[in-house]
C-alpha cells in the first residue's frame, strides 16, 4: 500500500550557501491536517528558484520514506550527525513523504490518485548545491546521483487537498519512460 507519511511546506528565505546569498525553501516542515493542492503547488509552500523548481510540471516534489535510513547513515559516516539522529520528513526538500513507492516503480505519466486530488509523475529531481547544504556535506548531491534516490516531481491533474495518512493509488500511464532510468540517463548520457 502506498500512503502519504507527511505533507511538508516552507516559505523561501535568504541563506548564505558557499559564500553566496541564495533564496531557498528546501527546509520543508511537516504540517498537520488537510493542505490545499493547487495547480502550482501546496498552500503555504514556496520555491526558492523558479528557474529550476516549480511551475506546472514541478508543482509538488515527492520523496520515498524508505530512503531516509540511507541518508541517516551517510550523514553519520560524514560526521555531520549522530548515528541515532533521525531525519524528519521534509529534510530532502520534499512536499510529500511517501511510503510504498520507489523510483523504479514510477513511470513518467503515471497518476497518483489520492482521496481528494490527482497528481501525475512528471520528472525526476536533479540535486544541486542547496541539497548539499541541507544534508550538511558537499558529497550529498553526488550520492543522490549515484544512488538514484531522487524522488519525483509531480504535476497537479485535479486540485483538492492532501494530508498525512492519505492512501495513494498508482494508476499506470503509458509506461514508456521509467523515472529511475530517466534520472540515470540524464546523469550519464552514454
Amino acid at each position: 500500500m502506498i500512503r502519504v507519511v507527511s505533507v511538508n511546506v516552507a516559505r523561501a528565505t535568504l541563506r548564505t550557501i558557499d559564500g553566496k546569498s541564495v533564496r531557498t525553501a528546501i527546509g520543508k516542515q511537516p504540517v498537520a491536517g488537510p493542505v490545499a493542492v493547487r495547480a502550482l503547488g501546496l498552500a503555504g509552500d514556496e520555491q526558492g528558484d523558479l528557474s529550476v523548481h516549480g511551475g506546472l510540471s514541478k508543482s509538488i516534489y515527492a520523496y520515498p520514506q524508505e530512503h531516509y535510513a540511507f541518508w541517516q547513515v551517510v550523514r553519520a559516516q560524514a560526521r555531520i550527525a549522530a548515528w541515532d539522529q533521525v531525519l524528519t520528513p521534509g529534510a530532502m526538500g520534499e512536499n510529500l513523504t511517501l511510503h510504498g513507492l520507489l523510483e523504479g516503480d514510477m513511470w513518467i505519466g503515471d497518476y497518483l490518485r489520492l482521496p481528494h486530488c490527482t497528481l501525475a509523475l512528471s520528472e525526476p529531481r536533479q540535486p544541486c548545491f542547496k541539497f548539499n547544504d541541507a544534508m550538511g556535506f558537499k558529497q550529498a548531491a553526488r550520492l543522490m546521483l549515484q544512488s538514484a534516490y531522487c524522488g519525483a516531481y509531480l504535476s497537479v491533474i485535479d486540485t483538492g487537498t492532501v494530508e498525512a495518512g492519505d492512501e495513494v493509488t498508482l494508476v499506470p500511464g503509458p509506461r514508456e519512460v521509467n523515472l529511475r532510468e530517466l534520472f540515470q540517463a540524464r546523469r550519464d548520457p552514454r
